[in-house]
């Protein structure tokens, strides 16, 4: 469902742009709003979540999509952890379409649906990799990269029961925001997808901003 947001960006506690193809690593307190803008349109935003206490518990597809009985997210969704606690919930939502099931690029994943050759192309999961290992701090590990959600990105289910990767209807400016219902960790990967729709061959960057309650 769409909506709009009556905050002001002017009111942000922090604004953040992130490039094409680079990532965001941060904190979002409980109460704090984060919203993600997709500047140019049609981009793709593979983001993880993990509960800031402890990182074992995460953004779990499974639940979020059992529970909201809908495999897309917008407006008045809740992104349940693997303990089933609410972790954000969707409060405004200007694009109406969020994947939840095509998951992210990675070296492999590029050599199965294109080419041999595009095996060491940049990837979302190279992101992650980079960004864990440059906040240890933060406690996150290669085994925590599991369930991701795609903002902005479209994938259709065929009727045979498949993902198509489409164009995105995503328009220049749309954005999507939330409010934490539980201190989490923010992995953010602005696509760097070069091979499918998902970025309009072509990424773009993101601006990032957080509210305070």
């Amino acid at each position: 469902m769409l909506a709009q947001s009556q905050r002001s960006e002017s009111d942000a506690l922090l604004r953040k742009v992130v490039p094409a193809g680079e990532f965001w690593f941060a904190p979002v307190a409980r109460g704090q709003a984060l919203r993600l803008v997709d500047l140019e349109g049609n981009e793709a935003v593979d983001t993880l979540f993990y509960s800031a206490e402890d990182t074992a518990e995460r953004y779990s597809a499974v639940d979020t999509v059992r529970e909201q009985g809908n495999v897309y997210l917008s407006t008045g969704s809740v992104l349940l952890s693997t303990r089933g606690n609410p972790m954000l919930e969707i409060v405004a939502d200007t694009c109406g379409r969020h994947d939840t099931l095509a998951g992210a690029c990675a070296g492999e994943s590029n050599t199965v649906r294109y080419a041999h050759d595009r095996k060491c192309m940049h990837s979302c999961r190279d992101n992650w990799m980079n960004a864990i290992a440059r906040h240890p701090a933060f406690g996150v590990t290669k085994r925590d990269v599991t369930h991701n959600i795609n903002f902005f990105m479209n994938v259709p289910i065929s009727e045979q029961g498949g993902l198509e990767f489409a164009e995105g209807i995503s328009a220049p400016g749309s954005y999507v925001e939330m409010l934490a219902r539980m201190d989490v960790l923010v992995l953010i990967s602005n696509c760097p997808q070069l091979n499918n729709p998902c970025s309009g061959f072509n990424p773009t960057p993101i601006e990032v901003l957080v509210w305070d309650e």
